[in-house]
């Protein structure tokens, strides 16, 4: 077999039906960014709403609430309404609000109701860390023992989460469980259409993290029966950093009360009563908390109107096309260096970006940002390679592997020392 040649990557590029998209992005000259998982660029189209809303700020003042093209006090339904279709929920089960944590904070103190023997929630060894952290404090809240009331499910080979396990772990004593869509560090996409279905058999509530796959993987949540969700904007759905994250809730859940309070989730007709009886909004909104944050979630007005364009379908598979090339220009350039592909290789089971795995892993890093190739570090040994449908090119994927490949031949890596940074 020919191996890949940059011809072939331009050829590729020349047939991407996507390809004017990366135009749209702020670009550096020569840099490779692959670590939209973490960070998605900054869009024209953002920065435009972002500047706009800024500017309504200065013109319409207070008025800005209720009047302008993108009114503050609907604005949370409106970006809602907007990301519902990249998780296949209805327009009224998604709300743009707060922070991954604290609507995952909020939805637990929603939906937990440790009742009897039925006391217990699952999750997994390779969760985010503040998936974990929240559940914890939420048991303690209830005043149960982590220890005994929360159950981690454990991994094989510290790679992936085998379903099997996690419902094998679903036993009668389990009341809900919090499971991510995409493993943040190998990148498997877990099965959740079996998951939840498994789950609300054993009269389980099953609560998502999504914020690895929302942007890069089309979701079916309603249809799946989904419980609810969380997700951030800044990865995948390019609103930057800190930008507004989001919240769903399955509309057969509507009308149950918020575990937490705040003025902003009351009935949208009825909230300048200023009652102090609190009357919640009859969709997702009710599960909101405080005022939204604007100008952090003005980015995201411009960015979701390229997803609105493409679909999700287009964004998959280009997102597919470009991490199966990166796993064939891994095996054919890489052989030999020590270098382990640790995410699914199959279609259905890979998220939106590669994990590499090398004992040299910390300093590869550090090479590959001289390099100018950005990719990120997960500890132990990760390196994580995200090629971004809407603006990462074949090219830039052939030349990324090649940059990877003259680091090790020549050694590159081996000046700098195994100490990550504070921020990795």
């Amino acid at each position: 077999m020919m191996k890949s040649t940059q011809e072939e990557a331009v050829r590729f590029d020349q047939q991407d039906i996507l390809s004017k998209y990366r135009n749209e992005f702020y670009l550096i000259p020569n840099q490779i960014y692959l670590d939209g998982n973490s960070l998605g660029l900054c869009s024209i189209r953002a920065e435009k709403t972002f500047l706009e809303t800024f500017e309504s700020w200065k013109r319409d003042q207070i008025d800005g609430w209720s009047s302008g093209e993108y009114p503050w006090f609907y604005l949370a339904e409106m970006l809602g309404a907007k990301m519902a279709p990249l998780v296949g929920a209805k327009k009224e089960e998604v709300i743009a609000t707060g922070t991954t944590t604290v609507n995952l904070h909020q939805l637990i103190a929603t939906f937990y109701h440790p009742e009897g023997k039925r006391t217990k929630i699952i999750a997994n060894d390779l969760d985010f860390p503040s998936d974990i952290y929240a559940i914890k404090s939420q048991l303690q809240l209830h005043g149960l023992d982590p220890e005994e009331h929360f159950l981690s499910v454990k991994s094989r080979q510290g790679r992936y989460i085998d379903e099997e396990d996690i419902i094998a772990c679903m036993q009668d004593d389990v009341t809900l469980m919090i499971l991510p869509t995409v493993l943040y560090r190998s990148g498997q996409l877990l099965d959740i259409e079996r998951l939840t279905r498994e789950a609300h058999q054993r009269g389980i509530l099953i609560g998502l993290d999504a914020c690895h796959s929302v942007g890069a993987v089309p979701h079916h949540f309603h249809q799946w029966g989904v419980d609810f969700a969380v997700w951030c904007s800044y990865k995948y759905l390019n609103s930057g950093p800190g930008s507004v994250a989001a919240i769903y809730v399955h509309e057969k859940h509507f009308g149950t009360v918020p575990g937490l309070a705040g003025w902003f989730g009351s009935d949208k007709e009825r909230q300048f009563d200023m009652s102090h009886v609190f009357e919640p909004s009859r969709q997702a909104g009710a599960y909101q908390l405080s005022a939204p944050s604007i100008l952090n979630a003005a980015p995201l007005i411009g960015s979701l109107s390229m997803f609105e364009e493409i679909g999700m379908g287009s964004i998959r598979e280009k997102s597919l096309s470009l991490t199966r090339y990166m796993m064939l220009l891994i095996e054919e350039e890489l052989q030999g260096w020590g270098f382990v592909i640790g995410n699914p290789t199959e279609d259905h089971r890979r998220g939106g970006h590669i994990s590499l795995e090398h004992e040299e892993a910390t300093r590869i890093c550090k090479a590959l940002k001289e390099a100018n190739v950005i990719p990120d570090f997960r500890a132990p040994n990760v390196i994580r390679l995200a090629p971004i449908a809407l603006y990462t090119s074949y090219q830039d994927v052939w030349e990324a592997v090649q940059r990877l490949k003259s680091i090790m031949v020549e050694g590159k890596h081996k000046v700098y020392s195994h100490e990550r940074g504070v921020i990795a």
